[in-house]
C-alpha cells in the first residue's frame, strides 16, 4: 500500500504553536486596536454570510431550473371574435392628424 501525501495551504497551520498564534493576536490588536476588531469581525461575518446567501441561491435556482418541465408551445387559438385593434389603431391615429 502506498501513502499518498497531499500538500495543502493547510498544512502550514499544523506547525503553529500557541506562543505563534499569541503573537500573531497581539500584532493584530497593536495594528487594529480594540475598538475596530469587533467591527472588523462583524463586516467579516456579514460578508460570509452574504457570499453563502448568493451561493445557496445560486445552487436553489441551478435545481429548480433541473426539476422544470420543457415548455412545449402551444397551438394558436382561433375564435371568430372580429379583430378590432386594427380599428381603434386608425381611429386613433385619424384623431392625432386632426382627420
Amino acid at each position: 500500500m502506498t501513502a499518498v501525501f497531499v500538500k495543502s495551504s493547510f498544512l502550514i497551520l499544523q506547525d503553529i504553536g500557541m506562543s505563534e498564534l499569541l503573537l500573531i493576536a497581539v500584532v493584530v490588536l497593536l495594528l487594529f486596536g480594540g475598538k475596530k476588531i469587533p467591527e472588523l469581525m462583524r463586516g467579516l461575518g456579514k460578508g460570509i454570510r452574504e457570499f453563502n446567501d448568493a451561493k445557496n441561491n445560486v445552487r436553489q435556482e441551478i435545481e429548480e431550473g433541473m426539476k422544470e418541465k420543457p415548455v412545449q408551445p402551444s397551438a394558436p387559438a382561433t375564435t371568430d371574435a372580429p379583430h378590432t385593434t386594427s380599428t381603434v389603431i386608425s381611429d386613433a391615429t385619424q384623431q392625432h392628424n386632426g382627420q
